[in-house]
């Protein structure tokens, strides 16, 4: 494996360059993110308890999420991504879009993810707001969003 340094990607707080595959295939690109609306990007792992309790907070509060596009990337095989998705019937949110960025680890390599989750708030222009990569927070991230 070779390690590439975060800085490679930096676009200086920007939404990082990302493609993935989804649990249906297709390829999903960060360029396909709806324009105007705030970006959250959670990197995750299917097999992370934190990770699978974070997915259902969001959830639970759905509501609070609807004005942002979410970005919900992993590492692991796509087949483990349908599971996930299927698990917790992600396919039916039209702004969560999910998959995999395989070994290529750009967002991974990005941000320098050492945790999972690991979630990261974009204004609707595409600038960092606040990244959580030690505790993920649903209530700062809902309030947060709630006032972009």
């Amino acid at each position: 494996m070779v390690l590439i340094s975060s800085n490679s990607y930096s676009q200086s707080g920007k939404v990082p360059p990302f493609q993935i595959i989804q649990a249906n295939g297709n390829i999903f690109k960060a360029l396909n993110l709806p324009m105007d609306k705030p970006i959250i990007i959670i990197y995750f792992s299917p097999d992370c308890e934190d990770c699978q309790k974070f997915t259902e907070a969001l959830l639970l509060r759905r509501d609070d999420f609807l004005k942002a596009s979410i970005a919900m990337i992993t590492y692991v095989p796509v087949q483990n991504v349908a599971q996930y998705v299927s698990k917790y019937k992600l396919s039916i949110y039209p702004n969560i879009f999910v998959g995999t960025e395989g070994n290529s680890f750009i967002v991974r390599y990005y941000y320098n993810i050492q945790r999972f989750p690991f979630v990261a708030l974009y204004n609707k222009n595409g600038d960092l707001i606040k990244i959580w990569d030690k505790e993920e927070n649903i209530d700062d991230l809902s309030n947060r969003l709630r006032n972009l």
